[in-house]
């Protein structure tokens, strides 16, 4: 009667307890609590293994609103969801698509189905072409749901069907008795990382500005820069303490108070400050125990306060969220926040390869551990990071690579995010090619940037 599967096994409640989903109703159903979330505007793809569809790794972005994206889009959600899955467990078997989107003012939900359809096609060709069949491709927009795959009317008709009542379902009973909750829409959670109060930002951006001017000779010399990455740190950890002694309020309301314990001045400090790539990574550290939690509420403070033309600087604290959200078993926190860096700086290299990361269902322990260990190194005695000054004269510490003393020129990257690979020599009157050696301890391989805007001036470029 139709090519639905008959059977869809899922594990996301507990790995001992198996739910069965039979048709596009029950997997439409089944998406949030996939997810955590409801996902609001995106393309989503599953992957399934084995006979029965058993659910496995699972990805997530924002539908791209260029039809003319969608073709190179749909080739590399593919292709990263089944290398991926190999990487985790094993090449899938078949893979699910949702393609969620409310309509825009004046637009019904069948016009967004019939609009999305070219894009649902690019998707089941592009996993075609990696000989894995798309089992399913939904739509779901208004309320309703719509398969891109069914032809038959009987069970898929053309006006589409009514979603099913929140919380009546099989999947909504399992994950209520393991306790799984859906926390609220996209949106909802990316209001927590974006800017809000117009009275905040404004002046929030005035101290940036401030900052800038202060901080921008200290950060060209070398030993001033030292010297602002150690003040960063610094001031990043009182700030955990003190957010640490406040026990957080309701959800609605303790983003507000996290807001109020950080004057402008703290808040500009810190931004600019881990613009830094190596103080960026010695933050990360602050990922597990009781610090952690007050680590995630500064971070997502900090995200909040890049308003404006500092909007590009919020791509450091919203990976720093997005890494201890992860780091603490808050997969759906870590997609939503990796996003919105990704959102912010598209070629921010830690966010693409934790976003990757999490995405394919790594552990994150093994980051984890490589923090420990750089920090274990950084505090014995004699190392770098006990007041001594690490080795010049091109002389590397065994297994560490060769840190620049100063700001690095960015290495070319493909269209992908990854870096382009350095050709042997190098041509007169270039400057010399950017050599990376060994990942740093975060393991990101990312560009050292400092950026640090000029205090504005009333009639100059950055005025306007």
């Amino acid at each position: 009667m139709n090519k639905h599967p008959e059977s869809t096994e899922s594990t996301g409640p507990s790995d001992e307890q198996q739910i069965t989903l039979r048709g596009p109703a029950e997997l439409a159903d089944a998406l949030p609590y996939l997810m955590g979330f409801h996902p609001d505007d995106s393309v989503v793809m599953v992957a399934l293994h084995g006979g029965r569809g058993r659910f496995g790794g699972r990805l997530r972005m924002g539908i791209p609103p260029v039809p003319g994206e969608w073709a190179p889009v749909a080739r590399r959600l593919a292709r990263s969801l089944i290398e991926g899955s190999e990487l985790r467990d094993s090449r899938p078997d078949a893979i699910v698509v949702f393609l969620c989107q409310d309509p825009a003012e004046g637009e019904s939900a069948n016009q967004v189905m019939e609009r999305l359809r070219p894009f649902a096609q690019h998707l089941r060709t592009a996993c075609g072409a990696h000989d894995v069949p798309v089992l399913e491709a939904l739509c779901i927009s208004g309320g309703r749901y719509w398969s891109y795959c069914c032809p038959d009317p009987r069970c898929c008709p053309a006006e589409g069907n009514q979603l099913a009542l929140p919380g009546t379902t099989v999947m909504a009973a399992a994950a209520a008795y393991a306790g799984i909750q859906v926390r609220g829409t996209l949106r909802d959670m990316e209001t927590r990382y974006l800017p809000g109060d117009p009275s905040v930002t404004a002046g929030q951006e005035r101290a940036l500005d401030a900052a800038g001017a202060s901080l921008v000779s200290r950060i060209l010399d070398p030993e001033g820069r030292r010297q602002v990455s150690a003040e960063t740190l610094a001031l990043a950890g009182s700030l955990i303490e003190r957010l640490g002694r406040t026990p957080a309020s309701r959800p609605g309301e303790a983003d507000a108070e996290d807001d109020r314990l950080i004057g402008h001045d703290e808040a500009a400090a810190l931004i600019l400050g881990l613009q830094d790539r190596e103080t960026r990574d010695r933050a990360a550290e602050w990922m597990e125990g009781r610090d952690a939690g007050a680590a995630l509420r500064l971070w997502r403070a900090l995200a909040r306060r890049c308003a404006g033309p500092y909007a590009e600087h919020s791509a450091a604290p919203l990976t720093l969220a997005g890494w201890v959200s992860w780091s603490t078993g808050d997969e759906a926190g870590a997609r939503v926040a990796l996003g919105l860096a990704l959102r912010a700086d598209p070629g921010y290299t830690f966010a693409q390869l934790l976003h990757q990361a999490c995405n394919r269902g790594l552990d994150p322990e093994t980051l984890r551990r490589c923090l420990r260990e750089e920090r274990d190194l950084r505090d014995r005695p004699g190392e770098p990071g006990d007041g001594r000054e690490e080795p010049r004269g091109g002389q590397a510490e065994a297994g560490r690579p060769m840190r620049a003393a100063g700001p690095r020129r960015r290495a070319p990257h493909r269209a992908d995010g990854h870096p382009v690979p350095a050709r042997g020599g190098t041509r007169r009157g270039t400057a010399r090619r950017q050599e990376y050696g060994t990942p740093g301890p975060a393991a990101t391989g990312d560009r050292h940037r400092m950026r640090v805007r000029r205090a504005r001036r009333p009639g100059t470029r950055s005025d306007r």
